[in-house]
């Protein structure tokens, strides 16, 4: 609603009143110019005569302007206090204060051949040389700049008439490997597709520590861990080949992240052999990888924990990996998987109401022997489950890892 209504009725303030309460319910807003509703403020505090009028009276032309003009309560007594002091309701004009001009347009334009001509180097070392043009070589052109700050510099080189002669170069651009498609892996209940990460043990005293090597399958969750010295290709291949075969089903996807370890013609030469499809995470998407890392932590962090391994301890690992952390995982750790279920909004929303070991996820699929490797069948894997009991092999990685940490923490 907008100001230039017809209240040449209301004269009073018991009108006005009257007034509120009708239209209390309402809510009115003005389309009118700031000009145009001071005036009409001041045309109405006149006509009530709000300062003979009582504090009662006062509150309700002042709760009428403000219904009126949507202006708030502070807004208003602002205005009321104008009106009182100098008897109108004026806008007032902004005024700025402007600091003096002290860099001219000759001085911006030096600026920014020095900038150019010394390859863009950085504001401190570009302030060091305007000074010293000036006190060592009486080069009176740069008479200003010798004075400049190095905060204000860049201000300088923030303005239009350094960047009309500003000279931008072209970085170096990354390496860019054209190897492996980057997407999430999309397994639709089908085993074997897995991700691979890696888990470094720490540095001490400049010495590189282990490095673990964590393979697991989405659907199953059947993991597969080794140790090496290093990440090279040299000791990376062998173990990525080894840790691959030992899945009992056919590997059709390996998901990294863009870790040059990985992502390299090496590996993709391999995987290209093996008719592996290899895929790596996406820019901005953290979760592309999630359950690799969330095993990290949850197997091997536990077992191993932060503290540094030095990595002639490599091989021992690997052995106990092998051996028993890896059986075990396998074929007697249970782990949970989810149950998508969407609410009300539509937001999926995941339960984890469902608990099993890999091999019973893996035995559960419908027509799995389809996936299974040459030689594997659901009688050898339940006989291998069979073999020991998942107490017991937990007792027995537990006793393994006291033996191992106890080898590694020995002073020589």
């Amino acid at each position: 609603m907008t100001i230039e209504m017809n209240d040449d009725h209301l004269v009073s303030v018991a009108q006005l009143r009257e007034f509120s309460k009708l239209s209390n319910s309402a809510k009115f807003k003005s389309n009118s110019s700031k000009v145009e509703t001071y005036k009409w403020v001041e045309k109405t505090l006149g006509k009530f005569r709000y300062f003979s009028l009582k504090k009662l009276d006062k509150g309700i032309v002042k709760k009428y302007v403000m219904g009126m003009t949507g202006y708030s309560e502070g807004a208003v007594d602002k205005l009321i206090a104008r009106k009182k002091k100098i008897g109108l309701i004026i806008v007032k004009e902004r005024t700025q204060n402007r600091f003096v001009t002290f860099y001219e347009p000759r001085d911006i334009l030096l600026l920014a051949d020095v900038n150019n001509f010394t390859l863009h180097q950085n504001g401190r070392a570009l302030s060091e040389m305007c000074k010293s043009m000036y006190n060592d070589f009486n080069d009176l052109r740069f008479e200003n700049l010798a004075h400049i700050s190095v905060s204000h510099l860049y201000n300088l080189k923030k303005t239009r008439i350094f960047e009309s002669k500003y000279l931008h170069y072209t970085e170096t651009d990354s390496t860019k490997r054209n190897i492996g498609e980057r997407r999430k892996p999309r397994p639709d209940g089908i085993p074997g597709y897995i991700r691979v990460d890696s888990v470094h043990q720490g540095d001490l005293d400049k010495e590189k520590g282990v490095y673990h090597i964590n393979l697991i399958d989405e659907v199953t969750q059947m993991e597969y861990m080794g140790c090496v010295e290093g990440i090279s290709e040299f000791f990376l291949l062998p173990l990525l080949q080894e840790l691959i075969n030992t899945f009992p089903f056919k590997i059709l996807g390996f998901h990294s992240d863009n870790g040059s370890e990985y992502i390299n013609h090496q590996v993709a030469k391999m995987l290209q052999k093996m008719m592996v499809d290899q895929t790596k995470s996406r820019s901005r998407h953290s979760n592309d990888n999630a359950l690799v890392e969330g095993k990290n932590g949850s197997v091997i962090r536990k077992y191993m924990g932060y503290s540094h391994i030095p990595k002639k301890y490599a091989k021992q690992i690997n052995v106990f990996y092998k051996e028993f952390l890896n059986p075990y995982v396998n074929f007697h750790r249970f782990c949970g998987f989810a149950t998508d279920y969407v609410d009300g909004r539509g937001k999926i929303k995941k339960k984890y109401e469902i608990y099993m070991t890999p091999v019973q996820k893996l035995l559960s699929l419908s027509d799995c022997e389809k996936y299974f490797k040459n030689g594997v069948t659901k009688e050898t894997l339940t006989v291998e489950t069979k073999k020991i009991t998942h107490f017991e092999l937990a007792e027995k990685v537990f006793v393994e890892r006291q033996k191992l940490f106890k080898e590694i923490n020995r002073k020589v």
